[in-house]
């Protein structure tokens, strides 16, 4: 199924033993359409608390005669209004949402107007006190394309055995005093995102030079890398499957500034 939500509300995607939690809410809603459900529903990349998607992938086993048309009106029928089933389709046994997947892509939303905005709070970084220069943001991001290690943007406590990974597209973008910063990997490692974009906002606030920010990652210097952005500017635009499984959700927002 493809998803959206606003995560504000949620601790992330993951069950947790205490705190709303997306992948919780979604199996809450599966018990009242398929009596004695127990199974797990499992998502493309999960999302850490207060991250939105857009874009969202999931997947479940079950036996329902609920047809696939059906089910995106059923769960929102169940569900809370922050989040939505857009559509659903049935798939082979042996597809996974997760290791099907051949990219992810994220969107992380920046506001550098000093004045505050009050509707884009819940989806952006307010940095009010520099205006950002997105071209030496996006000259940072360049050589980040192909494959790297990237330990630099790992929080700890990773399970992953390695911190390789390949960035298949960057691009950073304003629309007026709004700065969107889109990655595409094959896949991103723990807490990534936010803490490249942290350094990539010292880098355009000029605290930071591009060639530092360079080498901060080339060399693996994890403890130089202190600053990681805030989970709100942060949405889950989409992943990848071959063959493509749904057409591509509405945009979260401003549509026009789309990976290059």
């Amino acid at each position: 199924m493809l998803l959206q939500y606003e995560g504000t509300a949620y601790h992330g995607w993951q069950r947790q033993r205490c705190g709303s939690t997306i992948q919780a809410t979604l199996e809450a809603a599966m018990c009242k359409l398929q009596p004695g459900f127990q199974e797990v529903v499992t998502a493309s990349g999960r999302t850490d608390t207060g991250v939105h998607a857009v874009g969202q992938v999931a997947h479940v086993d079950v036996t329902s005669p609920i047809p696939d048309h059906r089910w995106p009106k059923a769960l929102n029928g169940c569900l809370p209004p922050d989040i939505r089933v857009l559509a659903a389709r049935t798939v082979s046994s042996h597809w996974h949402a997760c290791f099907s997947a051949r990219w992810r892509r994220y969107r992380y939303l920046l506001y550098d107007n000093p004045v505050p905005n009050l509707f884009l709070r819940a989806t952006s970084w307010h940095r009010y006190s520099t205006t950002l220069n997105e071209r030496r943001m996006a000259a940072a991001l360049q050589p980040l394309l192909g494959y790297h290690d990237l330990r630099a943007f790992q929080r700890a406590g990773s399970s992953r055995l390695h911190a390789r990974t390949t960035v298949q597209a960057v691009d950073v973008h304003r629309w007026g005093d709004v700065v969107a910063v889109d990655v595409q990997c094959s896949g991103f490692l723990y807490g990534m995102m936010r803490l490249l974009v942290g350094q990539l906002v010292a880098v355009g606030e000029g605290r930071l030079p591009v060639c530092a920010f360079e080498q901060r990652w080339r060399l693996g210097k994890r403890e130089e890398v202190q600053e990681a952005a805030p989970p709100q500017g942060l949405c889950f635009m989409g992943v990848g499957y071959e063959p493509v499984l749904f057409s591509a959700p509405a945009p979260w927002p401003w549509g026009q500034l789309g990976v290059g």
